[in-house]
């Protein structure tokens, strides 16, 4: 099982955690969980105007292993508006746009979007069962 939980974080809202969205799937292969401002494909969604986030942004998969990983997919745009950070076991790991990296299992940590022209991150964290 994967349980994401995402908050979506202002400058003038740093360390708030109002608006907390929460969703899980069962580590079986094949399973997706989406992030974006897309609520038809997405499972979470992020505010419509923070175009700094794509339609579908972040993917989180189950391999046929039962492992999962998560991706940040590629955008309309050629140069991505965020960055993008896997937070895990007190390392942080940058994440290439159209990258991806393994989410350890019996692990937990956080992946970060932040946006490049202001103070705002969407912070989604995340909890895999071993």
């Amino acid at each position: 099982m994967l349980e994401l939980t995402m908050a979506s974080v202002s400058g003038a809202d740093a360390g708030a955690t109002a608006g907390m969205l929460m969703a899980d799937a069962p580590s079986e292969p094949g399973a997706v969980l989406r992030v974006g401002r897309d609520a038809s494909v997405c499972r979470l969604v992020t505010p419509d105007d923070w175009l700094f986030v794509s339609r579908t942004h972040l993917e989180f998969r189950c391999g046929p292993d039962g492992a999962w990983s998560v991706t940040w997919l590629r955008g309309s745009n050629p140069d991505p508006a965020s960055q993008v950070r896997v937070v895990s076991e007190g390392a942080a790991l940058s994440l290439a746009y159209g990258g991806a990296a393994p989410l350890g299992r019996g692990g937990s940590g956080e992946v970060v979007i932040q946006d490049r022209s202001g103070p705002r991150s969407v912070n989604v964290g995340f909890y895999h069962e071993g």
